[in-house]
């Protein structure tokens, strides 16, 4: 990357994957280029391994542990930084005590257990990190809707938290023939409704439970196929349970897939499975069966959950560790077509109209403006982009019940459950 001077927004994170590609692309043309992404360190192998991309190719990104020098620069000059997760913050310290605005991006920090956060050691390195920063320019952006209450908790960022999350590519579909494409084909070419399960094999994402379900669902004598999509240290049980269940035939283990080959089977399902725990920050795969049209059915104390789902319009949540309440949502589904075309159509709007990578992008710059000041509407006129107009996000507001960048409301986990599901 050529030196252009002063950067307006630098974003620095650990590495560069495809869940923050889109995003990153819709900052960097909203900017004019004025948008730098810092990678702290190589991607992990076990996420090679899963088939994400370890070589990313885009003009924006630079690494610091190969440029400190030009990485310090522009970390320093930088109207703005966004920081996501580094395991070395280092980089950052001249720019917190100089008081310049960095806008934290987080997933919860209590996610096994908010009872952690009376931790002396812990309650110090979170004073460090986040607390004797409270009445300086660092914000927080909230990647789940139990981010605020566990930083309420620890008294951090008061009145500077806002709505989040994960921007995976959205993709444009003729919505009608993309309903009409769902379903699995027998092998006498009739269809049954599909039901998609796809995470890696390991106990927080609870792979159990998509095989209960399929064995409630057979027990029931309902007509359905699953597809479990992933690998990882509990693939042998899960073989293991499929077998002794008699769901050989209901249930096609499909391994590890590229991120391109997982939306080819969200196109095809009718129905997402997200059994993960409260230990899944996010859940970005919920973004994207949603955008394929997929009706979402998620542990109500997952990340994604709390901010995409709206409770009967768009997808279901069910409680934490209530199985059978998992088991009669997608019982519901499975024997009402006109119920999964109506909440998959919602659940494409949902991601269209608001949780995706531009809007997301415009209201980051809307709220920049807020906070500091700094006028980016001429660099977006330059590049053929406007701010967001009354009607866009009137059209935004429709299934969500909040967009990014709203201010994050705080609600504890005894209270999510009742928020989501009530009217």
């Amino acid at each position: 990357m050529e030196q252009m001077g002063k950067r307006k927004i630098v974003f620095v994170s650990n590495y560069l994957n495809h869940h923050q590609i889109p995003f990153c692309r819709a900052l960097s043309e909203r900017l004019g280029g004025s948008f730098v992404f810092i990678q702290t360190e190589p991607m992990e192998e076990e996420r090679v391994q899963m088939g994400w991309n370890a070589s990313v190719q885009e003009p924006y990104l630079e690494l610091i542990y190969e440029k400190p020098k030009e990485c310090a620069e522009w970390i320093a000059q930088a109207d703005v930084v966004l920081l996501g997760w580094t395991e070395d913050e280092s980089c950052l310290q001249e720019r917190f005590q100089a008081g310049k605005p960095v806008i934290r991006i987080s997933e919860r920090i209590y996610r096994t257990g908010q009872w952690k956060f009376i931790s002396p050691k812990g309650l110090y390195r979170k004073y460090l990190d986040h607390v004797r920063y409270r009445k300086k320019p660092v914000y927080l952006l909230c990647a789940g809707g139990y981010v605020p209450s566990d930083y309420h908790l620890i008294h951090a960022y008061p009145r500077k938290m806002f709505c989040w999350g994960y921007f995976p590519e959205t993709k444009q579909y003729d919505v009608d023939a993309l309903m009409a494409s769902k379903g699995w084909e027998k092998a006498d070419g009739t269809k049954v409704p599909c039901i998609l399960w796809a995470a890696r094999l390991i106990e927080l994402k609870h792979p159990e439970l998509a095989i209960q379900t399929a064995k409630y669902l057979k027990q029931k004598g309902v007509e359905f196929h699953l597809n479990m999509i992933g690998g990882g240290a509990m693939e042998e049980q899960v073989k293991a349970w499929i077998h002794e269940e008699g769901l050989e035939e209901d249930i096609t283990l499909l391994g590890f897939m590229k991120p391109e080959e997982v939306r080819s089977h969200m196109e095809q399902a009718d129905v997402l499975l997200f059994t993960s725990d409260k230990r899944e920050g996010w859940g970005a795969v919920v973004n994207e069966a949603m955008n394929s049209g997929c009706v979402p059915v998620a542990d109500h104390m997952t990340g994604a959950a709390t901010y995409l789902i709206r409770q009967g319009e768009n997808g279901y949540v069910y409680r934490d560790g209530d199985g059978q309440m998992l088991f009669e949502t997608a019982e519901k589904l499975v024997k009402d077509a006109e119920l999964r075309n109506r909440l998959g159509r919602r659940a494409y709007e949902t991601i269209h109209d608001s949780w995706n990578a531009e809007f997301a992008a415009e209201r980051l710059c809307r709220l920049i403006e807020e906070l500091t000041g700094q006028r980016l509407e001429a660099d977006m006129a330059e590049n053929g982009k406007t701010m967001e107009t009354k009607e866009r996000l009137n059209t935004a507001r429709k299934i969500p019940r909040l967009i990014p960048c709203d201010p994050a409301p705080v609600i504890s986990e005894q209270r999510m459950f009742r928020y989501l599901t009530e009217k």
